[in-house]
């Protein structure tokens, strides 16, 4: 059985991310942001008093506790990219290097602040994952890299506004990934998930997966209970959790391997795709029923990202085949919150031309296809985001590339691309 421990430093309260640099941006604090004010401890968690010092008890403490000193500093040698991500309202974007880690501001493009851990000589400082809480100053940071800067198997908790851990979430096995919401931190292992409390770091909940090598676990973010999306227990199955009814759902998604998960922010619809990489399946998160099936190609492909457009309208999809894909979604599978109304685009999905002998020849030809299309390098990790413009696209690759596109809700086709960016490019104003 998996254990895990949580210690906590004298810790400040959680304001939204200060200015460390005149670009930095910041907005109105949140009271429904986690504070960190008492301890607590059940069968399965352990607290610990600490001072400041020995709650930064890292791999590189010397490197760690010159950057906090210069927080800002540059190495000698050029970061590798480690992590990329967005936050819960696509309002930013984290990645994390062998250096340290930077946060993006994605409409209008710009790098608001970087935290390089580095030494002089370049070595230490690798954050193989950053996970944000909306725009406040709390993040989830986790090492990575050939040098990293915390174990891997360790979650930190950093207050950015005192440049400085002041909590960590320690495991027997190595972190695959971290989801945060305003009440609840949710930690990613191989084969098991742990949901903690985000006020004291109570564990309130664990649940056995699959094997789950990518990490793959989706949580809702709207005002509520907390919804969480998992794999389940045997392969092609995902898991519900409802929190709020405490009920469970097991859904039969594929025949093979879960590859990739999505969820509305509401927690209503889950999208999922297998290691085959060709269907993509849209399900009611609350009855587990299937409300849509698109197909992404006719070949295998790994899928790296499924992304729901805010009003559920749009699915959008990215592969290793260099092509992002974005899907009109029925009516009918639309999200209870979302205030979607049947007035919808005069786009329609494809379908192959002879659907008309449907139950005569394989099942590829009566399948949806996207409606509007990006393609990009072939080989490359992407993943994707709805923007906040009205009917665009975000995507992030694992090269550093930025890309904002815009696609046509009518009349559908190639998107047009609105900006490139390199976020690994040095930027001589900073």
């Amino acid at each position: 059985m998996t254990s895990s421990m949580a210690t906590f430093s004298a810790p400040p309260p959680p304001w939204p991310i200060s200015n460390p640099n005149p670009r930095t941006t910041t907005t109105e604090s949140d009271p429904n942001s986690p504070q960190f004010d008492h301890h607590s401890r059940d069968e399965s968690y352990q607290s610990q008093s600490q001072s400041s010092n020995s709650a930064m008890t890292y791999r590189h403490e010397t490197d760690a506790d010159a950057s906090a000193a210069n927080p800002t500093s540059s190495s000698s040698s050029s970061p590798k990219l480690l992590h990329v991500g967005f936050n819960q309202d696509i309002g930013c974007f984290s990645v994390g290097t062998t250096h340290g880690f930077r946060i993006h501001n994605t409409d209008p493009y710009r790098e608001i602040f970087r935290r390089d851990f580095a030494g002089a000589s370049g070595s230490g400082g690798g954050i193989g994952y950053v996970e944000m809480l909306f725009r406040c100053n709390i993040l989830a940071l986790v090492g990575g890299g050939p040098d990293p800067q915390y174990p891997l198997n360790k979650v930190m908790i950093w207050d950015d506004h005192a440049s400085r851990c002041i909590g960590e979430l320690s495991f027997r096995s190595e972190v695959k990934a971290v989801k945060l919401r305003r009440d609840r931190i949710v930690v990613v292992l191989e084969q098991k998930i742990f949901v903690y409390n985000f006020g004291d770091l109570k564990l309130v909940g664990q649940i056995e997966t699959f094997v789950n090598k990518r990490g793959l676990c989706e949580i809702s973010h709207t005002a509520g209970s907390l919804v969480l999306v998992c794999p389940g227990l045997v392969k092609g199955q995902i898991r519900v959790e409802h929190y709020a009814t405490k009920r469970t759902k097991f859904v039969t998604a594929h025949d093979s391997r879960i590859a990739c998960l999505g969820m509305t922010l509401d927690g209503q619809l889950v999208a999922t795709a297998s290691s085959k990489g060709t269907l993509v399946r849209v399900f009611n998160a609350n009855d587990g029923s299937l409300l849509q099936e698109v197909r992404r190609g006719a070949d295998r492909a790994e899928i790296y990202s499924l992304a729901f457009s805010p009003s559920a309208q749009w699915l959008a999809v990215s592969s290793d085949k260099g092509t992002v894909h974005v899907f009109n979604l029925k009516s009918d599978s639309g999200s209870p919150q979302s205030g979607r109304s049947d007035q919808r685009s005069g786009v329609t999905s494809p379908r192959a031309s002879l659907s008309f002998i449907k139950g005569v020849l394989p099942k590829y030809f009566n399948s949806e296809w996207s409606v509007a299309q990006f393609h990009l390098v072939e080989g490359q990790q992407y993943i994707i985001a709805f923007g906040h413009r009205k009917n665009t696209v975000i995507i992030l690759g694992m090269d550093g590339s930025f890309y904002r596109c815009e696609f046509d809700p009518v009349n559908g086709g190639e998107m047009t691309q609105l900006e490139y960016h390199n976020f690994l490019k040095p930027e001589e104003a900073f």
